[in-house]
C-alpha cells in the first residue's frame, strides 16, 4: 500500500451512503481503498478541490443487461456515464452461459426479443470463446471496465443447457434435469455469481414470438434451485412477473422463497395502466411476507417505464401501418425522404394500427409528450401531443406526423407506459419509500432503439431532492443512500457504497446545481454499425472507482480499473468493528 497512488479530495459537502445528515470535510483515498474522512492532513498524490460540489459514493445498479455489450466493449456506458461504478449483469432469466455451440442461436434470438439487442450485433460482437457459467466469468474476468460488474445466473441459459430444445419450448423439467439446472446454478454461483434470475413475464419473447423459456415453469423447478442457493447461504434470486393473477403469482413466489431458507426474492413492481391498483396489493402481500420472515423485496423506479418513438427509432405512431412496414427496412435517410412526400404522409393517416394492445401504446396521445432536452420525465397533461394538437386546432395525428418530421426527422417522444396512469410520479414515490423495495430497473445495455433508462439514476438525484414542482420530494441524503449502500447491500456487496474508511473508493464528485439530463440521441456505434439510443449527462465533475479517476467533467480518462467481481463482499472490518 505504500506505493499506491494516494488522492486527496477537500472541501465537499459529504453524503456518505448511509443516509446521515451532509456535512463539510475532506476524503482521503490510498490504492482502492477510503483511508480517512473528515479533516484530511495528509497530502496526495493528487489533490481535488471539492469545494461547492457533493461528494457521494459511487451507484450501484442492480438491474443492468451489459451480459453482451461487456464482450465488445469496455466501456459500459451509457451507465458509466450516470455516476454508476457497479452493475448486475444476467437479469431477467436471460444470458449467454452456460450454452452449448449448438444451442447459440437460441439464445441470441431470446435477447434479440426480449432485450432488443438486434442478432446481427451479437453476431459480430461476440466470440463466444466460453461455455460453462464459470468459463464465461473467466472471460469477464480477463477484460477491463470503465465499472465493476457482478452476475447472475440466468434461468433461461441453464434451462436450454440442461433440456436442450425442449427446454426452449417450455415443456416441464423431470426431477433429474430440475436437480441439474439447481446444481449448475451453484456451480455458477461458487464462480462468482451473486444470484439467480428468472423471467416469468409473457412480454418476453423472441421477435419470431417465442415466449421465454422460463415462462410458466413449474413451481417445484424454481423452488428445487432456490433450495441450492439457499443450501448455498449466499446470494440472492431476481425474478420478473407480470403478476395477471396478483393473489396466486405472489403465493407461489413466496413459497419458493421459504424454500430459499432465507435468501431474498426480488420482484419487479410497477404501476399498470389495466390495473392501475395492483401494485398497492402488491406491497401489502410484500409486507405480510416480510412480517412472517419471508425476506421479499421489489425493485421499483423513480420515473416511469417508457417507450420512445420516432422515425429514426425502432418504433413510431405509424410503425404498425401497412404502408410504414413497406418501407421499415430502409435506411433512416430514404425512410424520411419518403415519409416527407405528401403521398406517404395522406396514406399513413389515412391508415390505422389493428392491434389494440398496440394502438394504445402507439396511438394514445393524451398520453404521449415531447420528450425535449432538457429531457421531462414528469411532463403535466397540458404537455400531451392531444393538448398541444387541440390547442393549434390541427387533428391529432397530422400533428404528430409533422411533429417527428422536424428536427431532421429526429424529434422523440415519450409514452410511459408504467407509474403514470396519473400523470404524475406521485406513484413512484409512494413505491420508493416502501421498506422493503430497492431501486433498480435502468436496464443499460438492452432496449437499445426504443427504451434509455440508464439515466434512471441521474434523474433520482436531481428530480426528487432538486426538481420536483409536482408534489413531494426527498432529501438529498436518502436518495444517495438508496442509490449506493441499500442497492449494494441488497445484493451483498457490503464493501462499497459508503464513504468512510476501509470502504471501496467508488466515489462520485458532483456539481449538483449542474445535473442535467439531455436530450436522447441516435449512435451508430454498436458492432456491425448497429444503433442504439444513448442520452448525456452534465453534472459529473468526477467519477473515481478503485482508486481510480475514470471521467473527469463528462469525459472518460482512459483508464479501465474495472473488474468482475466475484460473488458476495464482506464489510470492511472498520465497519464490523463499528458495529459491534
Amino acid at each position: 500500500m505504500a506505493d499506491a497512488t494516494s488522492i486527496v479530495i477537500r472541501n465537499g459537502t459529504i453524503v456518505d451512503g448511509t443516509g446521515g445528515q451532509p456535512y463539510r470535510g475532506d476524503v482521503a483515498i490510498i490504492g482502492d481503498r477510503i483511508v480517512e474522512v473528515g479533516t484530511v492532513t495528509i497530502k496526495g498524490d493528487r489533490e481535488i478541490d471539492a469545494t461547492g460540489l457533493l461528494i457521494t459514493p459511487g451507484f450501484v445498479d442492480i438491474h443492468t443487461h451489459y451480459d453482451a455489450q461487456a464482450m465488445w466493449s469496455n466501456r459500459l456506458d451509457p451507465s458509466s456515464w450516470n455516476g454508476v461504478t457497479t452493475a448486475m449483469i444476467g437479469n431477467c432469466g436471460v444470458g449467454f452461459a452456460p450454452c452449448k455451440p449448438a444451442d447459440r442461436e437460441m439464445l441470441v434470438a431470446l435477447m434479440e426479443g426480449v432485450e432488443d439487442i438486434p442478432e446481427v450485433v451479437m453476431t459480430e460482437g461476440l466470440d463466444w470463446n466460453w461455455e460453462t457459467f464459470p468459463d464465461f466469468l473467466d472471460r469477464l474476468d480477463a477484460r477491463q471496465f470503465d465499472l465493476d460488474l457482478v452476475a447472475q445466473v440466468p434461468h433461461a441459459a441453464i434451462r436450454v443447457y440442461v433440456m436442450g430444445e425442449r427446454g426452449f419450448q417450455r415443456e416441464p423439467s423431470t426431477p433429474a434435469e430440475r436437480a441439474e439446472m439447481a446444481r449448475l446454478t451453484v456451480e455458477g454461483m461458487k464462480a462468482g455469481a451473486v444470484g439467480f434470475s428468472t423471467s416469468r413475464a409473457i412480454a418476453h419473447k423472441t421477435l419470431a414470438g417465442e415466449p421465454t423459456p422460463t415462462l410458466g415453469s413449474a413451481e417445484e423447478e424454481l423452488a428445487v434451485i432456490a433450495e441450492a442457493v439457499g443450501d448455498y447461504g449466499k446470494g440472492w434470486l431476481q425474478v420478473i412477473s407480470d403478476f395477471d393473477e396478483p393473489e396466486e403469482e405472489f403465493a407461489l413466489l413466496r413459497r419458493v422463497a421459504e424454500r430459499s431458507k432465507g435468501r431474498a426474492i426480488s420482484m419487479t413492481f410497477a404501476q399498470r395502466e389495466n390495473d392501475p391498483k395492483r401494485y398497492k396489493r402488491l406491497l401489502e402481500l410484500l409486507d405480510e411476507a416480510n412480517k412472517d420472515g419471508v425476506k421479499m423485496l421489489a425493485q421499483v423506479m423513480g420515473r416511469p417505464i417508457a417507450i420512445n418513438l420516432g422515425y429514426e427509432l425502432s418504433i413510431n405512431p405509424f410503425c404498425e401501418r401497412p404502408s410504414y412496414k413497406a418501407i421499415a427496412h430502409l435506411p433512416f435517410a430514404e425512410r424520411l425522404a419518403i415519409l416527407a412526400t405528401p403521398e406517404m404522409r395522406e396514406k399513413l393517416l389515412a391508415e390505422t394500427t389493428e392491434d389494440p394492445m398496440l394502438k394504445r401504446r402507439l396511438n394514445t396521445y393524451t398520453k404521449m409528450f415531447e420528450l425535449g432536452d432538457p429531457a421531462d420525465y414528469e411532463p403535466t397533461p397540458e404537455d400531451s401531443i392531444q393538448a398541444r394538437a387541440d390547442a393549434a386546432g390541427i387533428p391529432v395525428e397530422s400533428f404528430v406526423y409533422d411533429l417527428l418530421l422536424q428536427k431532421g426527422g429526429k424529434t422523440t417522444l415519450y409514452r410511459p407506459v408504467t407509474n403514470y396512469v396519473e400523470g404524475n410520479l406521485d406513484v413512484c414515490l409512494e413505491m420508493m419509500q416502501h421498506p422493503n423495495t430497492v431501486m433498480g430497473l435502468g436496464d443499460g445495455g438492452a432496449h437499445y432503439s426504443f427504451i434509455c433508462d440508464s439515466s434512471t439514476v441521474t434523474h433520482s438525484l436531481m428530480h426528487w431532492t432538486r426538481d420536483r414542482t409536482r408534489g413531494a420530494k426527498v432529501p438529498l441524503e436518502w436518495m444517495v443512500r438508496r442509490l449506493t449502500s441499500d442497492a449494494a447491500n441488497a445484493i451483498g456487496l457490503a464493501d462499497r457504497g459508503v464513504i468512510a474508511p476501509g470502504y471501496k473508493a467508488d466515489v462520485n464528485i458532483i456539481d449538483y446545481a449542474g445535473l442535467a439530463i439531455g436530450p436522447l440521441e441516435v449512435a451508430y456505434d454498436l458492432p456491425a454499425g448497429g444503433k442504439r439510443l444513448i442520452q448525456h449527462v452534465k453534472g459529473y465533475l468526477a467519477t473515481i472507482l478503485s482508486g481510480v479517476v475514470v471521467t473527469e467533467s463528462g469525459k472518460a480518462t482512459g483508464t479501465l480499473p474495472g473488474r468482475l467481481v466475484r460473488g458476495v463482499q464482506a464489510a470492511p472490518e472498520t465497519a464490523r468493528m463499528a458495529a459491534e
